[in-house]
């Protein structure tokens, strides 16, 4: 009978196994594409191991493209709209979730709906507000928008989370004579990390390959963003490829780097839901 539940076991790790090894091999490939060149990518050796090892595809890579220049950009964006985000939507959160006031839900809804307006359909009123503000090819034309649109989704999800928790727990605290300010950071706040560090992944991977605001809206060399640096990496008459592999293996390392720090946060934002209210 112990051999019989075993099986089933044994073929759920292996389908498990067989997924991780298809999730890692565009990942594998990218980095075997950036080791080779023209001839091998496309004729020779297309998706085997490389038959030498070009590593000067990433020195050419950072020296030829101004590789540090839309990294810089791209990491100061990403982490500010990521923190904006945040902040914001905890905030938000917090309001609709916890304190009873007048119009509360009126404007939960209205903070839903933003969700379901496609990118497409605002974006030549957005590039005009941007001009009438000031704020082409300067940071903020990405940063505002970014963050504007990634508050509907994370305060959602943080408005779930809050949900959650106990009243009691507060209750508790304000007799202690603990105020808001405390309550929330000594209290609410920890119990809320998995979904922060859930949301700060989700967002900074989105605005990280974020392109079609940023091709829009910045025109500036000096403030291109990664996504946008790529397009201007191919030559007039022919292109490195091997090179080109090097950046975009260079690029997916801070998003790599990020899950691993953050991955048991993401688990734990799975769970803690329903551990909270049970």
């Amino acid at each position: 009978m112990t051999a019989i539940r075993k099986i089933p076991r044994a073929l759920m790790q292996a389908f498990l196994w067989f997924y991780f090894l298809i999730s890692l091999y565009p990942l594998i490939w990218m980095v075997f594409y950036s080791l080779k060149n023209n001839d091998e990518i496309f004729v020779t050796n297309p998706f085997g191991f490389p038959n030498n090892l070009r590593f000067e595809n990433y020195v050419n890579a950072w020296n030829q493209f101004n590789l540090p220049r839309y990294m810089g950009n791209s990491l100061f964006i990403s982490t500010i709209t990521t923190a904006g985000v945040v902040i914001f939507a905890l905030m938000f959160a917090y309001a609709i979730a916890r304190l009873r006031w007048k119009f509360r839900e009126t404007v939960r809804i209205y903070m839903i709906v933003g969700m379901f307006i496609p990118l497409q359909v605002i974006i030549i009123p957005l590039a005009i507000l941007v001009k009438d503000l000031h704020l082409t090819n300067t940071y903020g034309a990405l940063i505002i928008p970014y963050v504007a649109f990634g508050l509907p989704f994370a305060s959602i999800v943080f408005y779930g989370f809050l949900r959650g928790i106990p009243y009691e727990l507060e209750e508790s605290a304000c007799m202690d004579g603990a105020s808001i300010y405390r309550m929330f950071f000594r209290i609410i706040f920890p119990i809320l990390t998995p979904a922060v560090a859930t949301i700060m992944i989700l967002q900074f991977l989105g605005t990280w390959n974020e392109f079609l605001l940023a091709y829009i809206l910045i025109s500036d060399e000096a403030l291109r963003t990664l996504p946008i640096g790529l397009i201007y990496f191919q030559g007039q008459y022919a292109t490195d490829w091997g090179g080109m592999g090097a950046v975009m293996t260079i690029a997916s390392l801070p998003m790599v780097i990020l899950y691993l720090f953050f991955t048991e946060q993401v688990e734990r934002a799975l769970t803690v839901s329903s551990s909270v209210k049970g």
